[in-house]
């Protein structure tokens, strides 16, 4: 891609989510979230691959619908109240279809089928803008709108999305699809608290966005797309697979690494909240998670093919080490001793 055209793009990318996080009405957070979605086709198709530009109109398809959804709920609520402040959203209907247009920015569950799709026709790091930064912006509104949702369809939708994202990403082997399961999966973990404690859905959605970025990463330097590429990569670059598994394991939730900190302090405060059921149910919901994630980290350093194929064995990228992906590994998984530092700042 043009340089030019990638600095515009990368430029409005920002703007955008910057304009709709700071907007405190409704026509600007909308106009926000249309930069965004305008910015991010163009780096979907980029490749002009049949398959990217299917994920390109897709996306577009269905944020477009979501934003129209969403400027139709903020109408409708300003026809019966006269307000456009997005915290004074206090007609039911509006309420309701807002967290349906949310919802289908997100890709929650039942409006999730675009999301693998569209990340499967992606490059790495075009699927690692989708998942992270694309999300911040509609649940910033979420969080803006927060007290005037319905707990029962929130939590619905939740608990929905946990037990979808971990049982749809059981049987996949393209690792574009897999993240894109382990995303909707986590975005139930943000989702279910946004009600009760907002702080604790940024730092769930934060460190989701920690534990993702170095896998896309890794993924994106060895160019491993594959679960049976992934068997092989480790040839290429043995230390970055390793750190691979330890990001992978932190990302399922496992108690001594980072990931473990959000889990714990979510089911401790739907806990708190007299929703034991639903923190039961949920924390069950992950341990289907934790199979795939065990299932990666085990094909990323242990495992070789099991078949006797010959298959041609990469030698070590000659490239330079890549501090970035050290660090964000590094914090990935050595987090979990600030947990005190962060229940005094929830």
């Amino acid at each position: 891609m043009n340089p030019h055209a990638s600095l515009i793009f990368t430029t409005s990318l920002i703007l955008g989510t910057t304009i709709t996080i700071s907007s405190n009405h409704w026509m600007m957070a909308w106009t926000g979230l249309e930069i965004n979605t305008l910015a991010i086709i163009p780096l979907i198709a980029k490749s002009h691959h049949p398959r990217a530009t299917e994920a390109a109109i897709k996306y577009f398809l269905v944020q477009a619908a979501a934003s129209t959804l969403l400027l139709f709920s903020s109408t409708i609520n300003a026809w019966h109240t006269g307000q456009w402040d997005i915290s004074q959203l206090t007609h039911p209907t509006a309420s309701i279809l807002l967290t349906v247009a949310i919802s289908m920015k997100l890709g929650l569950v039942p409006f999730h089928f675009w999301f693998p799709e569209v990340l499967q026709g992606s490059s790495p790091i075009t699927a690692l803008l989708l998942s992270t930064m694309m999300k911040l912006p509609p649940i910033s509104i979420l969080i803006l709108i927060s007290q005037s949702l319905n707990p029962t369809l929130l939590t619905t939708l939740a608990t929905l999305s946990a037990a979808l994202g971990g049982w749809m990403g059981l049987n996949q082997t393209q690792l574009r699809k897999i993240m894109a399961f382990s995303s909707i999966a986590h975005l139930g973990w943000v989702v279910i608290i946004a009600i009760y404690s907002p702080k604790l859905t940024m730092l769930t959605f934060y460190l989701y966005c920690l534990m993702t970025t170095p896998i896309f990463l890794t993924i994106n330097t060895t160019k491993t797309l594959k679960l049976t590429t992934m068997m092989t990569s480790w040839t290429k670059a043995p230390m970055m697979n390793a750190a691979l598994m330890l990001t992978l394991l932190s990302l399922a939730g496992l108690p001594p690494l980072t990931g473990f900190l959000p889990k714990w302090l979510i089911i401790q405060e739907l806990t708190k909240q007299e929703m034991t059921p639903t923190a039961t149910i949920i924390a069950m919901l992950s341990l289907l998670g934790l199979f795939f994630y065990l299932r990666l980290a085990y094909h990323s350093t242990i495992t070789l093919p099991p078949n006797p194929v010959n298959r041609i064995k990469h030698w070590h990228i000659n490239k330079p080490t890549n501090t970035l992906i050290a660090t964000l590994t590094s914090m990935s998984a050595l987090l979990l001793p600030l947990s005190p530092m962060v229940l005094t700042m929830l």
